[in-house]
Parts: C-alpha cells; structure tokens; sequence
C-alpha cells in the first residue's frame, strides 16, 4: 500500500503515521505544519491544500494506491467569518478534483466531523445535518462535494467523535496540567453520555475501512471512535492513570460559576482551565452513533484502561517537544505572501 495522509502532521495524523510506518507501508504526509513528531520529518512535505497545481503534482510523484485525507482546521473559534474555514470545505474541493486526475488510486477517505449535527440531533440518515458551527458547516460541505465529485475510486467519509490520546495538545497543554497540579473537579455526579474515541481506535478503524472488502464501505459514512459512554467513567480512568487517584466533585452551580470567572478572563486573554462552553460540553449528552461502524469493522481493540494509560505515558516521554502548530487558516498565508 503506498498511503498519502494529508494533515498527517495533526493529532489523528501522527498517530496514523506512526502506524502505518510500523506496518511498513509507503507513506506520505503532506501538511503546511511540520510533524508534530520529530521523527516523521522524512515523510513529509510542505504544502499547501489550496494549491491545486502542487496537490496535482505531489499525487503524480508519490502514486498513492490510498488517501486519507484528514487535512482540516477543527477548533471552533471562529463563528462571524467563513473565510477562517476556507481549507476545510474550499480545500477539500481543490484535492478531489486533483484525485480524479490521477492515476491508480483505489480507495480515499474524506475525514467530516460529529458536528455535522448539534448534540442531541440524532440524524436519521448519512443526508440529514444540523451543523451548529461554521466548523461543521464546512465539513457538511465537504461530504456534498465528496458525493459530488464522482469519484472512479472507492471512497468513504468518517466522522470522528470527541478523540483523546496521544498527541492531543489539547489535552495537553490543558486538563492534563489541571489534574496533575490537583486543581481539577467534575461538576456533580450526575449521569452525562458523550461520544469519546481513543484515537489508537480511530487509527484501527481508519485501516480497516483501508483494506475492508469495496462493497462494504464504498459511499458509506461512518463515525469513528468508542460506543458512548458515561463521561465519569472517562474521566475517571485518566485521574487514575495519570495522578492515582479518584475524581473530586463539586455542585454543578459551583463550577458554572467558575465557567464564567473563565469567560470573563477569555475576554482579558488570560487562560483558565474552564469556560462556559467547556462547562456545557462536561455537562450536556452528545451521542453519535456507532452501531453500524462496529458492525461492519469489528471491535476497536484499545480498552479505556490501556488508552489512558498510553496517553499518560506519552505524556511524561513525548510531549514536552511537541510544538503546537503555528499556520491554522489560509488567510495566514495570506497576510505571509504580503509580507
């Protein structure tokens, strides 16, 4: 298998990276940001995912048999202009004509998101949306155009759910720093369902829709991650993994109030571990599902146990040198090319 990924310098990027290359595939990442790994700098190249020309020519030079393509700005900040998602939906349209183009490629996937839809909107088919962001308005894009495209090859779009693990900077540069310094609590003991992934699983989905049988993933959507599952039961397992110990709680009122000190300091640019829309995604049920994707792949192998414990060792031997991308939206680009 020669494998392109692009945004292969990202979170899940790395971690299928580093799979790929343990199974000895020929892989190539093409992202604007350098690897968030060090060691994966030989199997990268710059690039940029609006530019045609270059996608054309990187696909002829390397002659991928598989792309997955997880290139994408993901954060949900930006909610006035749609120019901050450019690369996602623009982009996206850009390389699927470069793909019909080339030659010998067999299978591709298109990474959307579970915003596609808002928390708690069950669609009731892989054309029913209810995007509540400009981030997953772009990606309801991306899948039209995906559909649209009228690829020759096999090609397959995956949604991924809330992904933790290694390599996750979030977690990182965030609740990791909380917990460790003794300074996290959950709000109430109440019961909240949520959609999390390991992304150790995410990986192993992504390369069995790689190798699956063409019938039974062409055209198909797919979310990707774990079954839903009660958030304590996830945080729990990170507190033992990464501190020993269990979770401390407090009144839920405690800590919304908490969330607003956070929201007002966001105005100050001064961080805070909590803000009003961290509260509501700790204490709101977001369930996708995921019948059809253990269904037709099978069980994802990583339990919660041995994820968090991953995670944690990842923590205290790799993290520290990760650098947090610096190019996040083309109009970044932009402004560098007036420079």
């Amino acid at each position: 298998m020669r494998l392109l990924i692009t945004g292969g310098s990202g979170f899940i990027g790395t971690n299928l990276v580093q799979s790929c290359l343990d199974k000895g595939w020929q892989v190539l990442n093409l992202d604007w940001n350098p690897p968030l790994k060090a060691a994966h700098r030989p199997w990268w190249k710059e690039w940029n995912i609006m530019d045609g020309e270059a996608t054309r020519r990187h696909l002829a030079d390397f002659k991928p048999t598989h792309l997955v393509h997880l290139a994408a700005r993901t954060d949900t900040d930006v909610q006035d202009d749609m120019a901050a998602y450019r690369q996602n939906h623009e982009g996206t349209a850009i390389l699927l004509q470069a793909i019909k183009q080339a030659a010998g490629i067999e299978r591709v996937i298109i990474t959307s998101t579970q915003f596609v839809c808002e928390a708690g909107y069950q669609p009731k088919d892989d054309l029913d949306f209810k995007p509540f962001t400009l981030y997953g308005e772009t990606k309801r894009l991306c899948e039209m155009a995906t559909r649209g495209a009228g690829l020759a090859c096999t090609w397959t779009i995956i949604r991924p759910t809330t992904i933790w693990g290694p390599w996750s900077l979030r977690y990182r540069d965030v609740l990791f720093k909380v917990m460790r310094k003794g300074l996290y609590f959950h709000p109430g003991k109440g019961r909240v369902v949520r959609s999390y992934g390991y992304v150790g699983n995410v990986v192993w989905q992504i390369e069995q829709i790689l190798q699956a049988a063409p019938a039974a993933v062409q055209g198909k959507v797919f979310y990707v991650g774990d079954p839903p599952m009660d958030l304590r039961l996830w945080v729990e397992a990170i507190s033992r993994a990464l501190v020993g110990r269990q979770v401390r709680y407090i009144p839920t009122w405690m800590v919304k109030t908490l969330a607003l000190c956070g929201d007002a300091l966001k105005l100050l640019h001064l961080p805070f571990p909590i803000t009003s829309g961290r509260f509501r995604s700790m204490t709101s049920d977001y369930i996708t599902p995921m019948d059809k994707t253990e269904f037709v792949l099978g069980k994802a192998p990583w339990t919660l146990e041995q994820g968090a414990r991953a995670m944690v060792q990842w923590y205290d031997t790799e993290s520290a040198a990760a650098i947090k991308p610096s190019l996040i939206d083309t109009r970044q680009l932009q402004a560098k090319e007036q420079e």
